[in-house]
């Protein structure tokens, strides 16, 4: 199963991981009912690690998609 996105919202997915993970980082600070604080501490640092790991990984593939420089050559 493949999920289509418009380029900018699949630019995008990484930043919106990242700010949902300190949303929820904040909001466990301030919620005080039933289980809801360690449901946002888990779902804050994991949204933080998806949002990191995507953006290394598109950087790491576009760094190395590139046609090599003259300073790349020896």
């Amino acid at each position: 199963m493949h999920i289509w996105l418009s380029k900018p919202v699949y630019e995008l997915l990484p930043y919106f991981y990242l700010v949902a993970g300190l949303a929820s980082l904040g909001a466990s600070m301030y919620l005080n009912y039933w289980h809801w604080p360690t449901i946002c501490l888990v779902a804050g640092i994991t949204l933080i690690m998806a949002g990191l790991v995507i953006w290394l990984k598109r950087r790491d593939f576009r760094q190395n998609r590139r046609p090599p420089g003259i300073e790349d050559l020896d």
